[in-house]
């Protein structure tokens, strides 16, 4: 009797545990959540340096095995974890590395000068050198700010790349506006709140409809846990939001277009809320070798709106550029 009652009391304690985290503490359950997905699919947190400057990192793989490396870089106020739905569904053997971009979640928060696109663009040139990712090709996505970084990125680094997948990214001159943007003008040097920098339950449910096409319907708890998780950052997030919205950001993609030599994919969602689908249009007259796949229904969150097809679209890219080189070689 007593070793029935022993093993019931450590069943339980963790539900019990699970329940008070649920219910008190909803933004830690959320972390232990992540963790959980990031162990199951065998990715590993780890940290590099630049001098005294801290990357943060997940990563599973090995470089230089088959296909090459996949980087990628998250968008504004997200962080690595933003792509386990993507990496659910890539290869077991793909190598794939997810970083804190400069000053998000486990990465160094230093100064606004990192901020900027062209600063974020040097950090993760570090990133890159510091883990030994520039010693064979790397494949580079990114989505949002994290594209405009990424775009910039090849334009500055071609010769490291073996290409590089945009997913709805800022910083280019669209030809149609969106309202969101439209909004931010408004906005511009005045006190309101920014819409992707939520302080209540409303905002936060706002910003969501915003960046996701198709409703989440997440429970009120879960939704209390994302805001509690992201609230003691929100005057970082302030800062960066200024530093990538300002002059000197806001078409940092557009000017460095003529730059780019690495081949392109281009995906967006065609609901996008955020920055335009019309940007497709203007990667693909200005890139020569591009290719643009937009997705019907899909918003601006593909990582988390649309998983699957984004994870097959970058690796039937992979394949094709490996056909390519492969078929260059033999002509050569």
């Amino acid at each position: 009797m007593e070793l029935i009652i022993l093993s019931g009391g450590i069943v339980v304690l963790p539900v019990l545990a699970f329940i008070t985290s649920f219910l008190f503490w909803p933004g830690v359950l959320l972390k232990a959540y992540n963790w959980f997905v990031r162990r199951r699919l065998g990715l590993v947190v780890r940290y590099s340096h630049s001098g005294s400057y801290r990357f943060c990192y997940s990563s599973r793989g090995t470089a230089g095995v088959a296909t090459p490396s996949l980087l990628l870089l998250h968008g504004f106020s997200a962080s690595k974890d933003m792509w386990l739905p993507v990496v659910t569904h890539l290869p077991r053997g793909q190598h794939v590395v997810c970083v804190d971009m400069p000053g998000h979640e486990g990465t160094s928060r230093t100064g606004a000068e990192d901020y900027s696109i062209q600063g974020q663009v040097t950090r993760i040139h570090q990133f890159v050198q510091s883990i030994g990712l520039d010693k064979g090709p790397f494949h580079l996505v990114g989505t949002s700010m994290g594209g405009n970084v990424a775009g910039v990125y090849a334009a500055r680094y071609s010769a490291q790349l073996s290409g590089v997948t945009l997913v709805c990214p800022a910083g280019l001159v669209f030809p149609t506006e969106t309202k969101f943007i439209r909004r931010l003008r408004e906005i511009e040097n005045t006190e309101e709140s920014i819409p992707l920098i939520p302080t209540t339950p409303q905002e936060l449910d706002n910003m969501l409809k915003l960046c996701c096409y198709n409703p989440l319907n997440l429970p009120r708890q879960v939704m209390r846990g994302l805001l509690d998780n992201r609230i003691p950052n929100n005057d970082f997030y302030k800062e960066v939001f200024v530093e990538i919205a300002g002059e000197k950001s806001r078409h940092s993609l557009q000017e460095n277009l003529h730059l780019i030599t690495s081949p392109v994919q281009v995906v967006w969602g065609t609901e996008d809320q955020v920055v335009d689908v019309s940007g497709a249009a203007v990667l693909e007259a200005a890139l020569s070798n591009c290719q643009v796949a937009l997705l019907d229904n899909c918003g601006h969150s593909v990582a988390l709106e649309r998983p699957r097809k984004a994870a097959k679209l970058i690796m039937d890219f992979l394949s094709a550029q490996e056909v390519s080189c492969e078929n260059t070689k033999k002509l050569s």
